[in-house]
């Protein structure tokens, strides 16, 4: 399977979402193998390639005019419409980890508690795999493209969202970093 074909089938090759959604899926996609890599993990390094690259195939059906998607959906909802294009594309594996990776992940009380317009389920990482791709993606954003963010501030970012995350990250901390 090749990622950027199954990209392209979505977004226009030489429009600037285009570019930010590989730019950005590039850069998680080599931390997560450079991470991998360093700390001999035992994972599958050709899926974890493939699904960060798909991770967020579906941020162009949300309204986030900031990274030039013009879609009718909230930001939040991103995960859960890429997972159901990467089911649609017989890929459920990798819909996972469209479905799981949005901040440290989301337990069905964040989407009560926060009233996100999604379905009410636990939607947090399992697998090694999707973990390390969650936790890579949180080192990048669309707006600052090839510029990790330094990880003093990603802990920052992650306070907000509560002592859960908090925790689940300094976890991930000692099992990737």
């Amino acid at each position: 399977m090749k990622p950027l074909e199954i990209i392209e089938k979505y977004y226009q090759k030489d429009s600037p979402l285009y570019k930010i959604l590989v730019s950005h899926s590039e850069s998680v996609a080599k931390k997560s193998l450079q991470i991998a890599e360093n700390k001999r993990l035992n994972i599958d390094k050709n899926f974890v390639y493939e699904a960060a690259m798909l991770h967020d195939i579906g941020i162009f059906l949300t309204d986030a005019p900031s990274i030039h998607c013009f879609g009718t959906h909230n930001y939040i909802e991103h995960g859960i419409l890429g997972a159901d294009i990467l089911r649609a594309e017989n890929l459920p594996k990798h819909a996972l980890v469209c479905e799981r990776h949005t901040g440290t992940g989301l337990t069905e009380q964040d989407i009560i508690s926060k009233q996100f317009p999604l379905p009410l389920r636990d939607m947090q990482p399992v697998s090694l795999e999707e973990q390390l791709i969650c936790f890579a993606d949180l080192f990048f954003a669309k707006t600052r493209l090839n510029e990790e963010t330094p990880i003093e501030k990603v802990r920052k970012k992650v306070a907000v969202w509560g002592k859960n995350s908090m925790e689940k990250f300094e976890k991930w901390v000692e099992i990737f970093l």
